[in-house]
């Protein structure tokens, strides 16, 4: 097994960017509080029938404040990103279940952090270490809050398997609302799946997902189907590792249905940007820490996994690059020896031309002498772009390539000359 070099991609974790993230929050204040519940909020009417009420009850109505903060600062460089929600939706809900509680989540996060390729948060390589991290209720893998305010929690349910798409064993799927959220024991109402109702809140009650054929028939296809009018890249949220949530589609519209990791999260750009999206299959939305690896088996608490992860294209091209770099910057000895081979490597190309006879070979031979001094020279470029991060080491080996290509070139030079010389001369007396 290769252990590649942890090679940083950069992501986009500027105060603006933070910023922008935050901006997509339906948040009810523009500033951290000391404490979100003791802020004034904005008001949610609905019908009490079948829930307690987070907040008063008027003649058979409820009325509730929901709370909502995210900001974002910087910490001595650091950007970081503040949520302060009490876990009230902006909108109705249908949890017949139980009751309804107000929260108070405050948390802070660096925002987008720069992650790498080969160095894996998560590196799940049997289904038994798949399954424990996939399918394990813990608070560390909970992501705090959606851009509505309402939590979100693990992919699995307190019995440690899918709640929408249980394995078998007389195992029955949980109810939730068609918003795709319901109630946990305590009153936390929370989302597994990606839901419309986070961007775009429907006014008036809601229903079950029982009650409505679509939802009933594949919560899956449902959730997807409830960004038909976000076909782009929509923030829904920020997860524990700081690293942004996303809906099931790019920014070019195309819908994110592979290049995703064990937790479901993407390198989705050429700059390096890594965050994680909705998807209709187990996790869903956040399964674990990010980046995850790529096996080819899905956790055994669901009949909705994937049967193989697949890296995206800019996953594949930050590998590729990262072992290139590797080899041009670990070490400068390994730098000298890759000049050396490329120096006896265009000896031998330059004697094997010389030993050519035709005039007409002789010609193309100098031309392919001077493309190749090219193609080296251009080669020499490449590789200090692509070893920026280094540039005190990369620098000291372009230097030791280009002195000694230097030497090889004038040495060609002269045998090119003197061959030259004798053909002529060779001309001359075959004419006179």
């Amino acid at each position: 097994m290769i252990n590649l070099p942890d090679v940083q991609s950069t992501a986009s974790n500027s105060l603006s960017d933070c910023q922008a993230a935050a901006s997509s929050f339906l948040t009810t204040i523009n500033y951290t509080a000391s404490n979100i519940t003791g802020t004034t909020g904005v008001n949610t009417t609905c019908l009490a029938s079948g829930i307690v009420c987070p907040g008063q009850t008027i003649n058979g109505v409820c009325v509730w404040q929901r709370k909502l903060s995210a900001v974002c600062r910087n910490a001595s460089g650091v950007i970081k990103i503040r949520i302060q929600t009490n876990g009230l939706p902006p909108r109705c809900a249908s949890v017949p279940m139980g009751s309804f509680a107000e929260l108070n989540v405050d948390f802070e996060v660096n925002y987008n952090p720069d992650v790498s390729i080969n160095s894996l948060n998560s590196n799940l390589n049997t289904v038994s270490s798949l399954s424990q991290t996939l399918c394990t209720v813990t608070s560390a893998s909970t992501a705090p809050s959606a851009s509505d305010g309402v939590m979100i929690f693990t992919p699995d349910s307190a019995n440690n398997i899918d709640p929408l798409f249980p394995p078998g064993g007389g195992q029955t799927s949980e109810s939730v609302d068609t918003c795709l959220a319901h109630c946990q024991i305590t009153g936390i109402y929370h989302y597994h799946i990606a839901s419309g109702c986070q961007v775009n809140p429907p006014t008036g009650n809601i229903s079950s997902c029982a009650g409505t054929s679509s939802c009933i028939s594949n919560v899956a296809t449902y959730s997807i189907s409830s960004f038909s009018n976000y076909q782009t890249k929509t923030v829904l949220g920020i997860a524990k590792d700081g690293h942004v949530i996303y809906g099931p589609y790019l920014s070019s519209g195309t819908r994110v249905t592979t290049g995703f990791d064990v937790c479901n999260g993407m390198f989705y750009d050429s700059i390096g940007n890594y965050a994680y999206f909705a998807t209709s299959t187990y996790p869903y939305l956040v399964g674990c820490s990010g980046p995850g690896n790529y096996p080819s088996f899905a956790p055994n608490c669901t009949t909705n996994g994937v049967s193989s992860y697949n890296m995206s294209s800019y996953a594949i091209s930050f590998l590729s690059n990262s072992t290139t770099t590797s080899i041009n910057t670990t070490t400068k000895t390994t730098t000298t020896t890759t000049t050396t081979s490329t120096t006896t490597t265009t000896t031998t190309k330059t004697t094997t031309t010389t030993t050519t006879k035709t005039t007409t070979t002789t010609t193309t031979t100098t031309t392919t002498t001077t493309t190749t001094t090219t193609t080296t020279t251009t080669t020499t470029t490449t590789t200090t772009t692509t070893t920026t991060t280094t540039t005190t080491t990369v620098s000291s080996s372009s230097s030791s390539f280009v002195t000694t290509y230097s030497t090889v070139s004038i040495g060609v030079r002269m045998s090119l000359d003197t061959g030259l010389i004798l053909l002529f001369i060779g001309a001359f007396i075959f004419l006179y």
